[in-house]
């Protein structure tokens, strides 16, 4: 847009520099603007008439910085030099430097991007003046507006909200309201708010898992959605609140909002059991004959679960009372007048119980619960007294069984012998002296009793006299229960990791103990170290009542330690215990996790060192080398016996290897492609013991492969080769031939087409007879003296390791030499 010069007075317009930025502000710009015209009202006269300037408008956290706005100039241009200055806030007042004009063309930029949270608008006034200074034009007021973008997250009043409903509550039952506010334009979507309810989770878990409640999106008013809130099955809900600008499609934030679940009485009180036996003395008033119990599903403690109870009948003359224990919430019956045995042996009374708080419309309609007491008078002929009524006795928990807790108890105004029962004893902590009527404990009390309440325990005595029919009279006694410190504090936890870094504040192992002492037999606690050499490394540090950090004192390599703990309870007297506690030294990272766990390893305190394991590893496999090097060793003596200890020596003056006589291959043919290499038996050399995979068959074939005989049945018995050595070296030509005849004849070797024929050697033959080899498999049946009358050339022998497996392991056959 070009900026176009009217009269003799400024305009302002907007000019089109390439950006984006700059052609989108065509939309919120007028074009051309015209802070003063001058206009003619006809004849000579001339009157200035002032013209409403349009705010500029720019948007805030532009990036495209600096940006022109807006540009004026001055018709003096053309008579002489302009200079257009600005001033006002965001130029030469707070906030400064948020604006500029260029003296000479008139240009007006913001310099750094705008924050409408901070400044809405501003007002700037813009001069044009001559280079002397003077005034060429009156100042002229321009006023820049910040437009708002959507960079401000709602955000709700609380982190998390509470509320209440009561149970069975109605759907559409208000609940609470929860708020948000907006930093943005309050005028734009940016700032309309939307609530929506996006998680619900029910106290205790998983109780209820339709969905409760609902939300007005606008206001923020939580209601409730549907039936089902009952207090006896769930205590509350914890719900997840958000909230969105822009309708529901901006930014958004979260929060809680915790509902509990209010009980209301809709349980009516129910007696259990509903009939009891109670005994009452004549003559006798204001004492307790017994108690009746009553059950409530509502809330502890309130009024919807508190009880009161009635006599309804058989109680015309008020005999008797009942009240409410404001503990137990158990109804104490008790004597209110005398009672006369000639004039009533028996009261049938009839109970009925009911809340404090009225039942609740949504309660069931049952009748009220009541209870039978049938109170049974005991006749007395003066009947023996108690001194007290009730027995009152304060005692330890932790008694010793067998000790004293009360005696003369009570007496007979007519002397009489007493005798001594405990009626009410529930947990059997009581002996009674029939005679003598002393109480003793039985064994430790426990506080922890359900039957005991306030750390009381309640027993009921009763004393008979034994003269004139046994007349009896009961006693309550209380027993005030007082916590002794008889459990030791336990430390926790018993193990665990330290940074080695020195200098971290945070290093150290948080400790705790607990106590199953009540107060003020458990904490505060107090944690020491015993050993004097621990002490020197370590130190431990009270945290609060319950806790302590275990920390080194000085640097200590990384390795585990074993730091033994003291801690001590605040009893009388204070117990105490020791607890070893290891703990594992090592470098840690940023996050105080350990960098690994080698520390154990290589930095430990306690067992076998890793150079004592590398030691005891590097034996371990010298004594296995030394093993194969015995095996191996054996092997090899297999092979070469020593002179007078077998037939084959593997040490010889005269090496006799070089005269066998080596033959030509004979047979084969087409199927005795698998022949293995006869050049060792030509040619032998001593290679030791080989692999068992490595000898061949001793047809030349491999197994499993092995060519049939077609000219013989399948399943034929082999014949007897001749297994006898000559007696005398001529005969060896014979023996020869009958194992190859054997041979031949046998159905279970290979065809004689692939047998390798040898021919005899002939008297007096440098080569040694072969055949006695065989004895291998049966040295027992051998005799080698004959040996010696054979010559010196066949004591000893030299086979490779091949020829000596192939004749091993079978009879002269035709592969036999």
């Amino acid at each position: 847009n070009k900026v176009v010069v009217v009269g003799g007075f400024l305009m302002f317009g907007i000019l089109n520099v390439g950006s984006s930025s700059q052609a989108g502000r065509e939309d919120l710009n007028p074009v051309v603007l015209y802070p003063w015209r001058q206009r003619s009202s006809g004849g000579l006269s001339r009157v200035k008439r002032d013209w409403i300037i349009p705010p500029i408008r720019v948007l805030e956290n532009s990036k495209q910085v600096p940006e022109n706005l807006v540009q004026i100039k001055s018709d003096k241009i053309f008579t002489g030099e302009v200079i257009y200055k600005l001033e006002g806030p965001g130029v030469d007042q707070d906030p400064k430097d948020l604006f500029e004009i260029d003296d000479k063309t008139g240009w007006i930029r913001s310099m750094i991007p705008l924050d409408r949270e901070k400044n809405r608008s501003f007002t700037l006034k813009a001069f044009a003046l001559s280079p002397s200074g003077e005034r060429l034009e009156n100042p002229s007021t321009i006023e820049i507006v910040v437009l708002d973008q959507n960079d401000n997250r709602p955000n709700f009043s609380q982190k998390e909200f509470a509320g209440s409903v009561s149970e069975f509550s109605v759907p559409g039952t208000s609940v609470m309201s929860v708020t948000a506010t907006d930093a943005d334009d309050p005028t734009t979507d940016n700032a309309i708010l939307s609530y929506s309810i996006i998680g619900q989770e029910s106290i205790p878990p998983l109780r209820i898992n339709k969905t409760m409640f609902g939300i007005n999106n606008e206001t923020g008013a939580i209601y409730t959605r549907d039936v089902g809130l009952d207090w006896e099955v769930v205590k509350g809900f914890r719900l997840t609140l958000q909230v969105a600008d822009m309708s529901g499609m901006g930014l958004t934030s979260l929060a809680n909002a915790v509902i509990h679940v209010t009980d209301i009485n809709n349980n009516p009180p129910r007696f259990s059991p509903d009939l009891y036996t109670m005994s009452a003395v004549e003559n006798k008033v204001d004492f307790v004959i017994g108690w009746v119990n009553a059950t409530d599903n509502d809330e502890p403690g309130t009024g919807n679960w508190e009880t009161k109870y009635t006599i309804a009948k058989g109680n015309p003359s008020r005999n008797f009372a009942i009240r409410t224990d404001p503990v137990t919430n158990e109804g104490i019956l008790s004597v209110l007048k005398a009672l006369d045995y000639e004039t009533q042996e028996v009261y049938t009374l009839t109970l009925t119980v009911e809340n404090v708080n009225p039942l609740s419309i949504k309660a069931p309609k049952d009748p009220v619960s009541s209870a039978t007491v049938v109170v049974t008078v005991v006749n007395e002929n003066e009947a023996p007294r108690f001194n007290k009524d009730p027995i009152e006795i304060v005692v330890l928990e932790s008694v010793e069984p067998g000790t004293v807790l009360a005696s003369n108890i009570a007496y007979d105004p007519d002397n009489a012998k007493l005798k001594y029962d405990i009626l009410r004893d529930p947990e059997g902590w009581l002996i009674i002296n029939h005679e003598t009527g002393e109480i003793t404990a039985r064994k430790p009390f426990n506080v922890r009793s359900p039957h005991v309440k306030n750390n009381i325990y309640n027993a009921v005595i009763r004393v008979t006299d034994t003269d004139a029919g046994g007349i009896s009279t009961t006693a309550s006694l209380v027993i005030t229960l007082r916590e002794t410190n008889d459990f030791f504090p336990q430390l926790f936890p018993l193990m665990g990791t330290v940074c080695s870094e020195s200098g971290r504040e945070t290093s150290g192992l948080f400790l705790s103990a607990v106590d199953v002492d009540l107060p003020p037999h458990a904490e505060p606690f107090t944690f020491q170290l015993q050993d004097i050499n621990v002490s020197a490394n370590w130190t431990i540090i009270h945290v609060n009542e319950t806790h302590a950090v275990l920390r080194p004192l000085v640097e200590l390599e990384t390795g585990e330690y074993a730091v033994t703990v003291l801690v001590t309870d605040s009893g009388t007297p204070s117990l105490g215990a020791y607890a070893q506690v290891n703990v594992t030294l090592c470098p840690c990272g940023k996050d105080s996790e350990c960098k690994t766990e080698a520390a154990a390893i290589f930095g430990t305190r306690v067992g076998v060192s890793f150079i004592a394991l590398l030691v005891i590893m590097a034996s371990i496999a010298l004594l296995l080398l030394l093993l194969l090097l015995a095996v191996a060793v054996g092997n090899c003596r297999r092979h070469h016996m020593k002179k007078g200890e077998g037939l084959l020596v593997g040490e010889s003056d005269e090496d006799i290897r070089d005269n066998v006589l080596n033959y030509d291959e004979q047979g084969g043919g087409e199927e005795d492609e698998n022949a293995f290499n006869i050049d060792l038996l030509r040619n032998p050399v001593d290679v030791g013991p080989l692999p068992i995979s490595f000898y061949p068959p001793i047809t030349g074939i491999p197994r499993g492969k092995q060519p049939l005989r077609k000219d013989y049945p399948d399943n034929l018995p082999s014949p007897s080769y001749p297994r006898k050595p000559p007696a005398v070296p001529t005969d060896i030509e014979d023996f020869i031939n009958d194992g190859l005849e054997a041979a031949d004849h046998d159905p279970n070797v290979p065809p004689y087409d692939t047998a390798l024929i040898y021919d005899y050697e002939g008297d007096g033959s440098l080569a040694g007879s072969l055949s006695s080899i065989a004895s291998a498999s049966s040295d027992g049946d051998q005799d080698y003296d004959y040996l010696n009358d054979w010559g010196p050339r066949f004591k000893k022998l030299l086979l490779s390791s091949d020829a000596i497996h192939f004749l091993l392991n079978s009879t002269l056959t035709p592969y036999s030499a």
